[in-house]
């Protein structure tokens, strides 16, 4: 997937926003500004996310996964070039991404935001 891409399907899960921060940077949301997925473009369209805390150090085993820098310690991980992954297997991750941080929200901002 390509930048455009990313940003069009971020922006198609449930309750996603947009904000542009940190120097062009993408910061997508949910609920009060909790992030959930970032893409800076100014440096090549490297993509972060959450992960699941148990799978957080396969990933960063993984070639062309890093921990996220300031956010590895909530298990976040960077790719430096997400059109490597298969498209299915980004969304699913983001998709994944976007659950993770719901299911930390007060039950009653997570109404209609899980899938």
């Amino acid at each position: 997937m390509d930048a455009s891409a990313i940003q069009t399907f971020c922006l198609g899960l449930p309750g996603a926003r947009m904000a542009v921060q940190w120097g062009g940077m993408h910061v997508f949301q949910v609920a009060d500004r909790k992030m959930f997925a970032t893409l800076h473009l100014p440096h090549g369209g490297s993509l972060a996310f959450k992960v699941d805390d148990e799978l957080f150090l396969g990933y960063c085993d993984r070639p062309g996964f890093r921990p996220a820098p300031y956010l590895a310690r909530a298990h976040w991980v960077s790719l430096s070039d997400p059109t490597v992954l298969a498209t299915d297997e980004l969304q699913a991750l983001l998709t994944r991404s976007h659950q993770l941080v719901v299911r930390r929200l007060p039950r009653r901002q997570q109404v209609g935001l899980l899938l």
